[in-house]
């Protein structure tokens, strides 16, 4: 089953499989703070109306809008 970062709950984990964002600056900022296929990904915190998420990646949390947590697909690693 394919999930996507958006599908992840508070304290989920999870490996960066792609990153389908069609703006390429868009998807070159991602990378550039780190969101690279293979990191390991946190969910850490959940805005109270769902958007935006806190994720932990490389030692540090960063704040992602839902818009771009549904084009990244990752695989589930524990809950």
């Amino acid at each position: 089953m394919k999930h996507t970062l958006f599908d992840l709950k508070v304290g989920e984990k999870a490996k960066v499989i792609s990153i389908d964002i069609k703006d390429k600056a868009k998807k070159r900022h991602l990378l550039e703070m780190g969101l690279t296929r293979g990191v390991e990904v946190k969910v850490k915190k959940i805005a109270p109306m769902g958007d935006p998420i806190d994720i932990e990646l490389r030692g540090y949390e960063l704040c992602i809008s839902k818009d771009d947590l549904i084009h990244i697909s990752v695989e589930l690693i524990s809950s």
